[in-house]
């Protein structure tokens, strides 16, 4: 009997969203195994989604991966405004809360870059629109609070034995010293700088989790005066919106059915 519209739609985002950084390649029978589906619905899935090209299958292997129509879509996204609008109204919010800049930021290399803004009551941060500043991995609180997630054989990969250059009389160019104030923020789970990329501001930041792995940071800045520290009126908003956020941003996975076995 032919599955239902709706069951059938759903088998199928399904299987795409079984697809991540963890888990980039399928087969046939690990995703029967995995879904508690018979071998040949696990196979009708994959092949329908290879032929819009949402898939592609290894010829030797037989494995699946993501698509290039994946990619077609995710531009598409990005172009309407993508990850800055949906992130938006909880980033304002969050200004308008506290009276600090708020801001998103994403890793890109060895930065992380700005995806969304909005200045609080103190006024903005800067004459221009902050998206797309990049701010660099050792220097202040908003890139510290997400390398400082990383192991630290990922961070020496990514950071160590490269130029750092000084911003301020603050900032931290020793690697040891480094790894000490990242070691720091992943244990408390925030991070506070003064002046180490910008003199004239403070920050206050905290890890963005997607089903507890770290994708970004959501950032407090503003002047010192204003930004003195991990104080409870500042972090419990901030906490309390990156936990909104993380939830917004996570996928709706269906829980995987442990196969029937005759006995």
């Amino acid at each position: 009997m032919t599955a239902p519209p709706l069951q059938t739609a759903d088998r199928v985002l399904s299987v795409l969203l079984a697809f991540s950084q963890e888990r980039e390649e399928w087969g046939v029978t690990d995703l029967a195994a995995e879904f508690g589906w018979d071998k040949s619905v696990a196979q009708r899935l994959l092949a329908a989604l290879a032929h819009r090209g949402f898939l592609v299958s290894d010829p030797v292997t037989r494995r699946y991966r993501l698509g290039p129509a994946v990619w077609h879509m995710s531009t598409a996204w990005e172009r309407h405004g993508g990850m800055s609008a949906l992130v938006r109204p909880a980033v304002r919010a969050l200004a308008m809360r506290t009276g600090a800049t708020a801001l998103f930021a994403v890793p890109d290399g060895v930065h992380l870059r700005c995806v969304e803004s909005a200045d609080g009551g103190s006024g903005p941060l800067r004459a221009y629109r902050l998206t797309g500043e990049l701010y660099p991995a050792h220097a202040g609180a908003t890139s510290r609070a997400y390398f400082g997630m990383l192991t630290p054989g990922t961070r020496a990969r990514l950071l160590y034995g490269r130029p750092m250059p000084r911003f301020s009389p603050l900032t931290v160019t020793d690697p040891e010293a480094l790894e000490e104030l990242m070691v720091r923020a992943g244990q408390d789970g925030h991070s506070h700088s003064k002046g180490e990329y910008d003199p004239a501001t403070s920050g206050l930041a905290v890890p963005l989790l997607v089903r507890s792995q770290p994708v970004g940071t959501l950032s407090l800045v503003g002047p010192h005066d204003l930004i003195t520290g991990p104080d409870e009126h500042l972090i419990g908003p901030l906490q309390a919106a990156a936990d909104q956020l993380g939830e917004l941003l996570s996928p709706r996975r269906s829980r995987p059915q442990a196969a029937h076995r005759a006995p």
